[in-house]
């Protein structure tokens, strides 16, 4: 029997044309999986964007440096401790401290990021400057823990994180576990995919 070229062209794009349809098969059977985000990576994502430097109340630069990140001990929260410095405009002296917030998790699929929300103050401390003094600050504080939760992500997807075996993903659901989060990814429909 003599194999023409034609013969062989036509095999090869059959060929071509099953695994195509195999893959697209195998592609639309893919379905949801969790990604384990460990602490160390959470920890590393977070120290790039410190220092932290804001104007709080108009009278004040405060700079957060040092976070660190730990599990909350409530479900699905996570708190994170940052040392501040604060300096008053007027003065060119200033204070050393400690912050403390905590949070739900939430995800932003607008901006591919996991961010705190809801989150309160919960220690706020200014080194050698008494309760008084601490407390007319505090709202300072508030005011740092509602911009640090709204400008900076815990983590950012990266294009890779959301794509597997040619489908899109999107996070759906997130919790904190002692060792890091774990988040919940779902196929993106292909008519929201495109």
């Amino acid at each position: 029997m003599t194999v023409t070229r034609r013969t062989l062209l036509a095999a090869a794009r059959a060929a071509c044309i099953v695994a195509a349809a195999t893959l697209a098969g195998c592609a639309s059977l893919v379905g949801p999986r969790d990604v384990d985000v460990p602490m160390h990576r959470l920890q590393a994502g977070l120290e790039k964007r410190f220092p932290v430097h804001h104007r709080v109340l108009g009278i004040f630069d405060v700079e957060l440096t040092r976070p660190q990140l730990a599990a909350d001990g409530q479900a699905d929260r996570l708190a994170l401790t940052t040392d501040l410095s604060v300096t008053p405009l007027l003065t060119r002296s200033g204070w050393q401290g400690s912050l403390t917030l905590s949070g739900y998790l939430k995800v932003d699929n607008v901006r591919n990021a996991v961010y705190l929300a809801d989150a309160r103050v919960d220690n706020f401390t200014i080194n050698s400057m008494d309760e008084r003094s601490q407390g007319r600050l505090h709202a300072a504080g508030n005011v740092l823990a509602d911009s640090l939760v709204r400008d900076v992500p815990l983590y950012t997807f990266k294009p890779e994180d959301l794509r597997y075996a040619g489908v899109q993903f999107q996070p759906t659901s997130i919790r904190a576990t002692p060792n890091g989060l774990t988040i919940h990814l779902e196929p993106v429909p292909r008519e929201a995919g495109r």
